[in-house]
């Protein structure tokens, strides 16, 4: 592959393409860490990611391939939808957990901007899987130095065990 073919979100492909791969990295908790946010600029619009508070802990998501339940802007502008299976989120602050299994379908808004596919909006919160998140917490709590603090962690690391899918 040479030239624009191989960048990502080229117009000649597919633009699902480039809304499975950002979906995959947020998913690997790609948002979790400011540093790692670059991963995500090639295949995003916006230019700042902001402060979130709470990550929505996820067990999977799935990308509607079929054309009939998107809804086409015009011809370089689709709404795409994407299901979420949502077992609820995670506050960062009160390094709580608040149950709330669900399906979340978001319709993703891809543009061709400057030549290539990206996302527009929405801008959501990092929608994390339920093992990436819980391997967060573990390793958050080995790093946490302060006794009440790393209390509140494994408090929540056993919050998010008891979570698990299909609970």
């Amino acid at each position: 592959m040479s030239g624009a073919q191989g960048l990502p979100g080229d117009v000649r492909r597919d633009p699902t393409e480039i809304l499975k791969k950002y979906l995959s990295l947020d998913s690997k908790g790609a948002r979790l860490d400011a540093t790692s946010y670059e991963t995500l600029r090639p295949y995003i619009s916006w230019t700042d990611e902001p402060i979130w508070g709470h990550v929505i802990v996820i067990t999977d998501y799935e990308v509607i391939d079929d054309v009939k339940q998107w809804q086409v802007v015009g011809l370089m502008e689709v709404v795409i939808p994407v299901e979420f299976k949502v077992l609820g989120a995670m506050y960062y602050e009160s390094a709580g957990f608040v149950p709330d299994p669900q399906v979340e379908r978001v319709g993703f808004r891809v543009k061709v901007v400057k030549g290539l596919w990206r996302i527009v909006e929405p801008m959501l919160p990092p929608h994390v899987t339920h093992g990436r998140i819980v391997n967060y917490v573990r390793q958050a709590l080995l790093d946490e130095r302060d006794q009440a603090r790393a209390a509140k962690l494994a408090e929540l690391r056993d919050e998010l065990k008891r979570a698990k899918p299909g609970k």
